[in-house]
């Protein structure tokens, strides 16, 4: 079902009910304001009957009919005089009516109550005690109130046709009201539905009101802003892998085809083989770094274990420092806290140690003496990781850029590298809630700073 026609019929159902509660307190009150003033009606007759009677007593009973003949303000009267035998002393039925029955229960409830009213039939009726020094009776007045329920019938036609009407005007407003409410979402959906792969730089239009209208479509347009940054960032790593990807196999195309086009010595084919092992190992720890940041994409498919951070930090020193005799790392730790969960990290030791070595690796052959400082400390349930070297400062324009894929910065000369170590170090770090900072300044060198969460921490997985 549709929001809009949701929205009318819950718009329908709601005026409805208040149209119903309405209407049926009016006709409950007007049935009990009829009811009253027809009691008070008989009452009033009633006592006008117990005046005549106290008056004329049992020997002119003659004159008490004459009077309740000449008297027509109550339709259908009926008029009986009961004595204390609860037998009847005197009888009067206006012309088509019918004798008010009033039972002994009846008689007794009005000798105790002084006035007892009870219907019989579509009658009303009061029986009303008398008591004098020589008479005991109970007289019952009653009759059909016709007028009133006449009125009460009109008024209840009244009702049902105002609420049926009330009903379909309602459904009318609500149906052009659900439309203009629902207009916004439908605009936004239409917009929505233009938007592709190949025109993501479209927005929706949100609109002046501030309101949660207004917050969906901005929601969406960052949305969309994230998606044609990510599409953005998609492309330029393909084009920048496959950039990669190329140059080698290109040189070992190049180099097999000279080769092949004549008889070459043994020496001339192990230089050709040396250079291909050269290209083929750069592809292979190319495709290496790709699928490593591929696995960081998803946390479901990492194994997550306790780390001890310090271990991880004593194998990226050993590892590094062979990769090259001339790489140093200067690693310091800092007062290990009494808490062994504080300096351990809920992660993947094997991604962690990827990344933390790409950043020691990158101090090392970055920096003119070679030298990486790695140092450790653990303040307030995190561990904070500084890798500092001396080379050169890496300009501010360009720190927002080194973490993407394939970025490489303009001040590194002739080192080797595709720029995929920092993204791969940003998103595993990424990956585990940590955070990756960067400074750089003349004074100081440049300084990455790899901020964890430890297990006594509450920011863990």
């Amino acid at each position: 079902m549709k929001i809009r026609v949701k929205i009318t019929a819950l718009f329908t159902l709601l005026v409805t009910a208040l149209l119903l509660l309405l209407s049926g307190s009016v006709f409950y009150f007007s049935k009990v304001e009829r009811r009253e003033t027809f009691k008070n009606r008989i009452t009033a007759r009633a006592n006008i009957n117990t005046q005549i009677y106290s008056i004329v007593g049992d020997t002119n009973l003659a004159a008490l009919a004459r009077f309740d003949s000449s008297s027509t303000t109550i339709p259908e009267k009926s008029v009986t005089i009961y004595n204390q035998q609860n037998s009847p002393i005197y009888q009067y039925n206006a012309r088509g009516a019918d004798t008010i029955h009033a039972n002994v229960d009846i008689l007794n409830d009005a000798r105790v109550q002084k006035r007892y009213y009870f219907n019989d039939g579509e009658k009303e009726a009061v029986a009303f005690n008398y008591e004098d020094e020589y008479r005991k009776v109970v007289i019952v007045v009653g009759g059909y109130d016709e007028d009133g329920w006449t009125r009460l019938r009109k008024l209840q036609n009244m009702l049902l046709a105002s609420l049926a009407t009330g009903i379909m005007l309602t459904l009318v407003v609500g149906h052009v009201f659900s439309q203009q409410l629902v207009r916004p979402i439908s605009q936004i959906i239409h917009e929505v539905n233009e938007i592709s792969s190949q025109n993501l730089s479209h927005r929706i239009h949100a609109g002046s009101s501030q309101d949660e209208l207004n917050q969906l479509s901005n929601t969406f347009n960052e949305l969309l802003n994230r998606l044609q940054e990510s599409f953005l960032i998609q492309r330029r790593f393909i084009s920048n892998a496959s950039h990669e990807l190329s140059t080698p196999l290109t040189s070992i195309l190049s180099q097999l085809e000279v080769t092949l086009h004549k008889d070459r010595t043994l020496d001339e084919y192990k230089q050709v083989m040396q250079s291909i092992h050269e290209d083929v190992r750069q592809m292979q720890q190319l495709t290496k770094s790709l699928l490593e940041i591929a696995k960081t994409g998803s946390q479901g498919s990492i194994e997550l274990v306790e780390v001890r951070i310090d271990e991880v930090l004593l194998k990226v020193t050993a590892d590094v420092q062979k990769i090259s005799e001339q790489y140093n790392v200067d690693l310091n730790f800092g007062d290990f806290p009494e808490d062994e969960k504080s300096f351990m990290v809920f992660g993947s030791g094997d991604l962690l140690y990827s990344a933390i070595k790409n950043v020691v690796e990158n101090g090392c052959k970055y920096s003119p003496d070679h030298v990486s400082v790695v140092n450790l400390s653990f303040p307030q349930n995190k561990v904070v990781i500084e890798v500092k070297n001396k080379g050169d400062v890496i300009a501010e324009e360009e720190i927002e850029n080194i973490f993407q894929p394939f970025y490489r910065s303009g001040n590194i000369g002739q080192a080797k590298g595709f720029g995929l170590g920092l993204a791969l170090a940003k998103r595993i770090i990424s990956l585990h809630k940590g955070t990756i900072d960067v400074q750089s300044d003349i004074i100081t060198g440049t300084v990455f700073t790899i901020t964890l969460p430890s297990m006594g921490s509450s920011e863990v997985f």
